[in-house]
């Protein structure tokens, strides 16, 4: 067994913090929100984290909301308007991986 080096602590707090917030974890990261804090981390980047992470929850569940429309055989309404980004939509087969910008733009991979 080999002796890997530890994360940093910012590190393993700004993974929790987005996980807890992608995951709905009722403690919504609050505890892992004052670590950074406390540590120093700049504000853009603890905010740029929950973008993300929040990006991510809301695709995982269109994704999900569309899959079941498509088995259940409900019609899924077409949104009318255009993302943030002010790009077209991006047509993602179910089973296929892709990442897409947040609103401003963060990426999410």
């Amino acid at each position: 067994m080999t002796d890997k080096p530890e994360l940093h602590s910012s590190i393993v707090a700004m993974v929790s913090l987005a996980s807890g917030i992608a995951s709905r974890h009722p403690d919504m990261g609050l505890c892992q929100l004052d670590k950074l804090r406390q540590a120093g981390v700049p504000e853009h980047q603890i905010a740029a984290v929950i973008e993300i992470a929040r990006h991510i929850r809301d695709e995982a569940a269109e994704k999900l909301d569309a899959a079941f429309d498509e088995k259940a055989g409900l019609e899924t309404p077409k949104p009318t308007a255009k993302p943030a980004s002010g790009l077209p939509e991006l047509k993602v087969e179910s089973g296929e991986s892709c990442c897409t910008p947040t609103p401003s733009g963060q990426s999410c991979c």
